[in-house]
């Protein structure tokens, strides 16, 4: 019997990263993909293998839908070369970068990237991939904690993934007759290099988000990994069109 499998974008670094690890932890084999930086995603293949699960890397511009065709057919051989199976159980749309700027700043190609990268992107490659997808599978689409409060200088960034937040329902409800669940994790502040790693370097804003949050810290991204993991595990079957906040408790 061939293992679970599951596609994490934006695998090659950070946040997806770490959740691509804690997948493979579970007993899942991995595909990431990676914009750019082939040599970090396969430092990851590596470490996936250690763990004991397969893992494969693929190129990936998840701004770009017109690639979206091409892609799936790579993977699906790819996957059956390597896996045994052209498809695949688990989909977690975590790749995207950030952009800090102004609201009356923000330019409209600023805008369109982030609608490019967060929503459009996010809601074609889903539809292109739920024929590759088996029944009783998951979707996790990543979204932030700044899609329920306000910090100041993200206002394209965090609107998208509003958008994706109620998209997210969406596929709950209309996927629900192949029994795929559709849920969000929205991170709080994490110290990653996301939008030039202002939560790692800027100390001012770092002493902010841990002032505002419970647990009076910045997060990390081993903190985000294993709720995603979990969200793919038979004991969160029953989990479904929500949004669960993975934060320490910030703006309580």
């Amino acid at each position: 019997m061939n293992n679970k499998i599951a596609l994490v974008t934006g695998g090659s670094r950070g946040l997806g990263k770490d959740m691509a690890v804690n997948l493979a932890e579970k007993g899942i084999d991995i595909v990431i993909t990676y914009h750019s930086n082939q040599s970090a995603a396969n430092d990851v293949i590596k470490e996936i293998n250690k763990i004991g699960q397969k893992a494969i890397a693929l190129q990936l511009d998840v701004s770009n839908i017109h690639q979206f065709d091409d892609f799936f057919n790579h993977l699906k051989s790819k996957m059956k070369s390597e896996f045994g199976s052209s498809e695949f159980d688990f989909l977690v749309n975590n790749a995207g970068t950030g952009i800090y700027k102004p609201f009356l700043e923000t330019t409209e190609e600023d805008f369109d990237e982030m609608i490019n990268v967060h929503l459009k992107g996010v809601y074609f490659l889903t539809q292109k991939a739920i024929s590759c997808m088996n029944d009783e599978g998951r979707i996790i689409n990543i979204s932030s904690g700044l899609a329920r409060f306000s910090f100041p200088n993200s206002s394209a960034y965090a609107s998208a993934k509003g958008a994706v937040e109620v998209f997210t329902r969406y596929l709950a409800k209309e996927l629900a007759s192949k029994k795929i669940t559709a849920n969000v994790v929205a991170p709080g502040a994490i110290a990653t290099d996301f939008g030039g790693g202002e939560n790692k370097t800027n100390e001012q804003k770092r002493q902010a988000v841990s002032n505002f949050t419970a647990l009076g810290r910045v997060g990390e991204a081993e903190d985000i990994g294993g709720v995603v993991a979990f969200l793919c595990t038979p004991e969160a079957k029953w989990i479904n069109g929500q949004r669960i906040e993975v934060s320490g408790g910030i703006f309580l």
